[in-house]
């Protein structure tokens, strides 16, 4: 392998305290020693009301989250907390600790699950990388139905879309769909942690850049998922084509007229979509 990352996705109920959750993060690595990446569902550690928000940098939460990571030695992605922002709204927001024991990433939940979320829509998109590994992007849940997100994490140069999820609805099995289809439009690999029983209905999902499903859990038991996954695959993939055919960051050329997007009140244009290159071959 060139570019290996070993990941774990915990597939298990939310919980409310944050030292049984640092005690299932302990155990967990105990249990599987070679993780570089742990990741957890949305609102893991809190609730679904904006009365559990706090800042990211301050609070019980965030000692604990920086200091697991670490600690142990790990990317740690507890999921997604309320946070409350310096606006005064309150986000649900996905945030990622790294092994030296700071925050690496935030990402504000940029569709949230209208009407039942009380939070706020983020408005930015986030990668971060993991030196000498690759890129990683973020959503959450509700962000797979719009294809959008996916696409802007590919284009700011993810190989790997964690998509933390609270889903207790008869539409999981759509969403592992979305999870295969957002992998294979955009040549990444996506995956996509569920919540457990009884506060999820579990399925998580792990996809390759062709859209194959390469380790999952199905129904609603807590368990957790692992994987090696290598991201020179992703390399591969679009260099070659999905299935040596397929190459959808090379479709456009430099002499081709843009494209009016009146969803968006734009275009898509052969200039922005060359940039996206740049950004993938760019170190880490």
């Amino acid at each position: 392998m060139g570019r290996p990352l070993t990941l774990a996705l915990a597939q298990v109920p939310a919980r409310r305290d944050v030292d049984g959750f640092a005690g299932h993060v302990t155990a967990t690595l105990r249990r599987f020693p070679g993780t570089r990446l742990l990741a957890y569902p949305e609102l893991h550690v809190t609730g679904e009301s904006d009365m559990d928000a706090e800042p990211l940098t301050d609070g019980p939460r965030h000692r604990c989250f920086a200091e697991l990571a670490g600690d142990l030695g790990v990317w740690l992605c507890p999921g997604t907390v309320a946070e409350l922002g310096a606006d005064g709204h309150v986000y649900n927001t996905a945030v990622v600790y790294s092994p030296g024991g700071e925050q690496a990433a935030a990402y504000r939940k940029v569709f949230p699950w209208r009407p039942h979320e009380p939070f706020r829509p983020g408005r930015e998109f986030v990668v971060f990388p993991i030196p000498g590994v690759g890129r990683v992007g973020l959503s959450v849940c509700y962000d797979a139905w719009f294809p959008e997100v996916t696409r802007h994490l590919a284009w700011l140069g993810a190989e790997l879309v964690l998509n933390v999820v609270r889903t207790d609805t008869a539409d999981r099995a759509q969403e592992v769909v979305l999870a295969r289809a957002n992998a294979t439009v955009n040549q990444l690999f996506v995956a996509s942690i569920n919540a457990a029983g009884p506060t999820g209905a579990g399925h998580s999902v792990l996809a390759g850049p062709e859209g194959q499903v390469l380790a999952e859990l199905p129904g609603s038991s807590a368990g957790v998922l692992t994987a090696v996954i290598d991201l020179d695959t992703v390399t591969a993939v679009r260099r070659h084509g999905s299935f040596g055919v397929t190459r959808v960051w090379e479709q456009m050329r430099e002499d081709d007229e843009p494209i009016p997007m009146p969803l968006y009140g734009g275009a898509l244009t052969p200039w922005a979509w060359a940039a996206a290159e740049r950004r993938r071959t760019a170190p880490s």
